[in-house]
């Protein structure tokens, strides 16, 4: 496949820019049968008593981090913990940093480069773990996207805003954007409407919004994330998929999770690792059954996944739909709500 196969034209007006206002007033695409213009307060009246959503309660970092190593100025975005205080990072002006040399982000907050692949490298920090999240709090930021535009740099709103309800574990360094449009008032309405909640936890790096820039798809390189699935969550996922309850993704993030942690026999086992798995048409679903997800980036792994769910030409058509009815497109955006393909 190619990836000019999954580009599409956006105009620049259509990139939100602040989340809808209640989150739940977000205008939501249904797209399971016919093109249906809804919103994500709808949901509560549309999807079917039993289903089960999963959510993922990763909680975002300020992980953008300004620095520098002499006079250069460096830019560190964190993307993911290797543990014992080292860390990937993406970094500007990586090309004056070699290894061994030090990037001071503030007091004596700082890190040494032990590897650099390009503009990636991998960092270990000088602080325990409590003074690294103290020292995060102090000299870090919301790592927003570079679509979202700023005077300067993302301000006391983003800090809310780019968080979900359900933040609970720290560790992501980009948000799960469709567990954005959930406010209590929505989940309460859901459950009194039948409908459960589960959670798992995919701490979301940067490299996930990244769009492709291979010519061949099949060259791309995914960047690793590390997710959890309970004992306890696994054992409600598999009870609802054998009672022939419907299984709801909010977001890729936990599609990914479950796709990945999922046997060949489709039983769902605890989970604790990395996984970089790269969903494309022609994968096979295991576990999902509807998908709750934003509008994607063109040439993106998260457009290539939703075309492998929900079928090619129909997300070409939901995209087309969505930019002449001018949904507001990526994180702060809109919603769709798919069905898997047969």
């Amino acid at each position: 496949m190619k990836t000019s196969d999954f580009d599409f034209d956006l105009p620049g007006e259509l990139i939100a820019q602040r989340p809808a206002d209640p989150r739940d007033s977000a205008r939501l695409l249904d797209v399971r049968e016919n093109l249906i213009d809804r919103f994500v307060g709808d949901l509560p009246d549309i999807l079917a008593s039993g289903s089960l959503l999963v959510i993922n309660d990763t909680r975002v970092i300020p992980a953008q981090l300004d620095g520098r190593r002499g006079e250069a100025k460096i830019g560190v975005t964190l993307h993911k913990d290797e543990g014992n205080g080292e860390w990937l990072a993406f970094a500007k002006n990586a090309r004056r940093l070699k290894v061994g040399d030090v990037i001071t982000f503030g007091g004596d907050f700082s890190a040494e480069v032990l590897v650099r692949d390009g503009a990636e490298v991998r960092l270990r920090f000088n602080t325990s773990a409590e003074a690294f999240r103290n020292a995060l709090e102090a000299y870090g930021r919301p790592p927003l996207p570079p679509y979202i535009k700023r005077a300067g740099e993302a301000d006391p709103n983003d800090v809310s805003d780019y968080q979900t309800m359900f933040a609970a574990r720290e560790g992501a360094v980009a948000a799960p954007t469709a567990g954005l449009h959930f406010t209590p008032d929505l989940v309460k309405r859901l459950t009194a409407a039948g409908l459960d909640f589960v959670s798992l936890t995919l701490h979301v790096g940067a490299g996930t919004f990244l769009p492709v820039t291979a010519d061949e798809v099949r060259d791309h390189k995914m960047h690793f994330e590390y997710g959890e699935i309970s004992e306890i969550a696994a054992a409600r996922i598999n009870a609802a998929r054998a009672a022939g309850r419907k299984v709801i993704s909010v977001g890729t993030t936990p599609l990914r999770l479950l796709e990945s942690a999922v046997q060949a026999d489709g039983h769902l086992p605890a989970f604790g690792g990395d996984t970089d798995l790269f969903i494309t048409p022609g994968f096979e679903f295991r576990v999902v059954d509807q998908l709750l997800t934003n509008f994607h980036l063109p040439r993106s792994t998260l457009f290539m996944l939703v075309c492998a769910f929900a079928g090619m030409d129909r997300m070409q058509a939901a995209y087309a739909h969505a930019v002449e009815n001018q949904y507001r497109f990526f994180s702060y955006g809109d919603a769709t709500l798919l069905e898997r393909a047969s």
